[in-house]
């Protein structure tokens, strides 16, 4: 049960309403603090990871970044806390769930979430005060924001260069052709309100971005008459309100905020707009211009309007079956579907997108008729009843699952609410969505209801803009030549005093950054609040099917899924893996083709879908086993159904509809393409790590970036139709490999669902052979590597991995706990704040047996190489305190006791079962990390992380060939 609704009223508040929503098991309660006017929303729920989160409405009116910038240096200091960098301090003192801070386009947030009251109550604290008292320092501006410096920053003979964090992030940010597509697709849509502008910042324009104009903006909108709270948890709201009162609140009166919010000024006829992105000069620009058209629709936070735009982008996007998704991914217009198909709802006035990846300029008209085309063609043919009550039961099921595994459930609950509480909006409304759905069952038996939004929203809306972004290996070299002329003038305009001031202003940053604050003014929890151990769910075995069942608390959802133990398999069809699991709930079925699939999914489940899991042994790295699962969930009502759905499509699944293959593969290969610049630095550590151990190879080889450059080849491979019938062959024999494999279940559901989810496996797979034929194994997997990988982008992303040992080895919980004491002690200074980088760290990789550091939109290149020793330098030849170990100790509880969803944790605790990570296993490890010492740490160090034997790996710029080769590595072009 929900936690009961709060009865007492803190008298600094007033409340407003209490709304209870079953289906959530929660209650809402909205109040509004009396002097300030402050809101809060609290969502009392029986869980204990209790989640806060306050928000100041934004609304920047260019693209200097100064909302972004601000979130940065507000957690860089404040007035009872006034040390440098009180947000990393109590990232490494806490017990923390979740620790970020956001900045939206028109609010910017700070959210954590704590399932420990005494931590909670300390983040509260450092977070009020770092909001509502930043100390805002000069300083923490040029390293944060941006400054200007000699490159060798005590030599005015050397080149003058910007730096700091915000300037490098968005640098890699917007290298991204993606983002750039939606920056200019909003800039054209909106442009008169904020939403013209990038809220993160143009790279170009955070370097006009001044001190005073920080300050400003602070004092504009950082009060709490401009604020939202918002809380979820057991933790009851008048105590909330007891700390927001004396913490913060008490200080301030009402402030009159105005703000320039106002409707964007529509259109009266549709525009066209071609522009170019930065791709490597002599990359072939063949097939990758991007075309998209977006339509301004009504107010987000407008329920009606809101839930209309909702059932139009299913009715055009859910799948594959349906129409406008189907048109753009059979035309031969361009490769994909554009990823920025569908709606965006989290500005003011929501944005429809359909579009198209992989064309050429030329193809923009044929583009526009085709998207005419189909809607045209869905007004006049309408909608089946069927389809639009399929659409109805995902939102139903999406509205009832508890998520939160990577990212709490409250704090999910609450960034749903934010957006109608900044515009004026319902927060209850959008939550409650029970209601609601029922009307628009309603409507829905209108056969005219749907072809009329289409009509009205798309259709004979003027207020469309079509954009080209098309590639230009040009523009990229004369941006960087433009910037260093500009720079080069600055040089040799500046006076003697300037110069000055820019050399004294280095040093005093890198006085600042090396200064040891005293952290004893923080709050923190210490070892002696950690709990001993956290409970794991306890599934229950039945042997006649071979089903693990596990009895949670799912909201009316069920999870079920078939495990295999991965065949004997080939190298050639362990490549195929990856590829498998994507299409094999994209095709067809049995009797049905892959479109009649797709509605009979979207019918029936929650989704399906298929992956594979490998991990080696728990003290042998090498020795490797695997596991092929087919999942799937749904509404309790269905569970009959998603268990023949499952068995269906392991029994029957069909490679034989070559178009749809060539068609997702295209897609695989554009979004992993994509992916390299926002996960940079997982791919150069997975490159880095590829010879040190099977599961390490493997991890390259299929997701790394082995893995996106042999999907590449494979796509341009399909155009040849004998290989396109060589690769549909393969997969249909991989299936029959597979599909004999002996099996077993894991059903999770709340107690009452478990028995007729056993039932129907029983009933379902009471027939059909199994031949085990030998399983999966690999060979061990040993050698260096030196590599340097070629794409296009303005930042680089560096690694370095060793040979370590595997999780069970008496060493792996010291080498643990090292990872996070060399990012607190050394590299978080050495790599983010004085190399400008947005983020640096290092961890173990107790699965593959290795340890990795790592950089991530970074300006440097050799030099964060170097840091990387210089780390373990310092572990050894410095003296440490017990206080930096505690912290990096909690770091790695608070990793091993993040909660996941009620599904979630039972998922988790059966898959580690199935690779030997038993709860026993689990507890000595823990209980081995509460122990390590700083001995053991620089001793591990000595043993396994050697410099000479260190593997390196980067991702950067054509244009560091040179220096790649000069450090002796290998370039790879992606």
């Amino acid at each position: 049960m929900a936690a009961a609704t709060d009865n007492i009223i803190h008298p600094a508040f007033e409340k407003i309403r209490s709304h209870r929503i079953s289906t959530l098991n929660l209650d809402v309660e909205e109040y509004r603090h009396k002097k300030t006017g402050a809101r809060h929303l609290h969502l009392a729920a029986d869980n204990d990871e209790n989640v806060f989160f306050v928000a100041l409405r934004t609304f920047p009116m260019d693209s200097s970044g100064v909302a972004h910038v601000l979130e940065h240096t507000a957690l860089c200091g404040s007035e009872r806390f006034p040390v440098r960098d009180p947000f990393f301090m109590m990232i490494r003192r806490s017990l923390n769930t979740f620790m970020n801070a956001f900045t939206s386009s028109d609010w910017t947030a700070y959210p954590f979430a704590s399932m420990n009251r005494k931590d909670f109550d300390n983040l509260l604290t450092v977070y009020l005060d770092s909001v509502f008292f930043s100390k805002l320092d000069p300083l923490d501006f040029a390293q944060e924001g941006h400054r200007l410096e000699f490159d060798k920053p005590d030599d005015p003979s050397s080149d003058l260069v910007y730096r700091g964090v915000v300037y490098n992030e968005m640098k890699g940010a917007m290298s991204a052709p993606t983002s750039q597509l939606w920056q200019n697709l909003s800039s054209h849509l909106f442009q008169t309100t904020t939403y013209h502008y990038n809220s993160g910042g143009e790279p170009d324009h955070i370097v006009d971005l001044s001190y005073d104009d920080l300050v400003n903006f602070y004092r504009h909108h950082y009060h709490p008459s401009n604020a939202i709270f918002a809380t979820y948890g057991n933790i009851p709201a008048h105590e909330h309100h007891e700390k927001f009162e004396e913490l913060a609140l008490k200080r301030f009166e009402r402030q009159e905020v105005k703000l320039p919010v106002h409707d964007e000024k529509r259109m009266f006829s549709p525009m066209r707009v071609e522009q170019g992105y930065a791709v490597s000069e002599g990359e072939d620009t063949e097939a990758k211009t991007h075309i998209v058209l977006g339509w301004l629709l009504g107010h987000s936070f407008d329920l009606q309007e809101n839930l209309e735009a909702q059932l139009l982008a299913s009715v055009l996007f859910e799948n594959s079956a349906s129409p406008m998704m189907r048109a753009l991914e059979t035309t031969d217009i361009g490769h994909a579907p554009s990823p920025m198909c569908g709606l965006e709802d989290s500005n003011r006035e929501m944005t429809f997108v359909c579009g198209i990846e992989g064309s050429e300029p030329g193809r923009r008209e044929d583009l526009e008729s085709l998207v005419e085309k189909t809607l045209v063609k869905v007004v006049e043919e309408g909608v089946s009843p069927e389809r639009l009550e399929a659409i109805l039961h995902q939102l139903e099921l999406h509205q009832r699952e508890i998520a939160g595994d990577g990212f709490p459930y409250g704090l999910q609950l609450i960034m749903q609410s934010i957006s109608p509480m900044v515009h004026g909006g319902d927060p209850v409304e959008l939550l409650d969505l029970e209601p609601v759905l029922a009307t628009l069952r309603e409507k829905i038996k209108d056969p005219a209801y749907v072809p009329g939004l289409i009509r009205r929203k798309l259709l004979e809306n003027p207020h469309r803009v079509t954009l080209t972004l098309r590639p230009d290996e040009k523009l990229e070299g004369a941006h960087q030549a433009a910037l260093k002329e500009s720079l080069a003038k600055r040089k040799a305009s500046l006076t003697d005093d300037e110069v000055k001031l820019i050399i004294e202003r280095a040093q005093a940053l890198e006085e600042r950054q090396l200064r040891k604050d005293d952290d004893s003014i923080l709050p923190k929890v210490g070892l002696s609040d950690v709990p001993l151990q956290m409970p794991e769910p306890e599934g229950k075995y039945d042997p006649e099917t071979g089903a693990t069942l596990y009895a949670r608390g799912t909201n009316g959802l069920v999870y079920q899924q078939i495990v295999l133990p991965v065949p004997a398999l080939s190298e050639d069809e362990l490549l195929l893996l990856p590829y498998y699991t994507t299409l094999i709930s994209e095709v067809g079925c049995g009797e049905l083709d892959y479109l009649q699939m797709q509605d009979r999914i979207s019918a029936e489940s929650g989704g399906i879908g298929a992956s594979f899991l490998a991990k080696g042994q728990i003290d042998d790295v090498q020795a490797m086993s695997g596991y092929l699962i087919f999942s799937g969930k749904a509404l309790s009502r269905n569970s009959g159904e998603l268990t023949q759905l499952l068995k269906d499509v392991y029994s029957g699944a069909r490679f034989d509809e070559k178009e749809r293959l060539r068609e997702i593969i295209a897609q695989v290969r554009a979004r992993r393409e994509q992916a390299v610049t926002g996960s940079g630095h997982g791919l150069a550590m997975g490159a880095a790590a590829q010879g040190l151990s099977s599961g390490s190879w493997l991890s390259f080889r299929l997701g790394g970036l082995a893995g996106i450059r042999g999907t590449k080849e494979l796509d341009k491979s399909l155009n040849d139709e004998s290989a396109l019938a060589q690769f549909c062959d393969s997969l249909a024999a991989l299936h029959e490999k597979i599909r004999k494999q002996g099996r077993q279940f894991l059903l999770i559901g709340e107690e009452a669902q478990l028995a007729p989810m056993l039932d129907n496996v029983k009933t379902c797979w009471q027939s059909g052979e199994t031949q085990v034929e030998g399983n999966w194994s690999m060979k061990p997997v040993s050698y260096k590597t030196q590599e340097a990988w070629l794409t296009s982008t303005q930042v680089n992303f560096c690694a370095k991995a060793y040979a370590t040992v595997a999780v069970d080895h008496p060493d792996a919980a010291a080498l643990t706990v090292l990872g996070g004491f060399l990012r607190n002690g050394y590299l978080h200074r050495a790599i983010r704040e004085k190399g400008g980088a947005y983020g640096g760290g290092a961890g173990q990789d107790s699965v593959n047996g290795v340890f990795r550091f790592f950089s991530y939109r970074d300006p440097r290149f050799a030099e964060t190489l170097d840091d990387f020793d210089a780390a373990l330098n310092w572990l050894c030849t410095e003296e440490h305190d017990e206080q930096a170990l505690e912290e990096a100790i909690l770091g790695v509880i608070g990793q091993l006791d993040r909660p996941h969803s009620p599904a979630g944790a039972a998922r988790h605790a059966f898959h580690n079962n199935l690779f030997g990570r038993t709860p026993e296993q689990r507890a000595r490890f823990r209980e081995r990390v509460l122990n390590v010492t700083l001995d053991e740490m620089r001793r591990v160090a000595g043993t396994w992380l050697k410099p000479e034997d260190a593997s390196v790996a980067v991702i950067t710029s054509p244009d560091n060939r040179g220096v790649a080769e000069k450090l002796g590595l290998s370039v790879q072009e992606l």
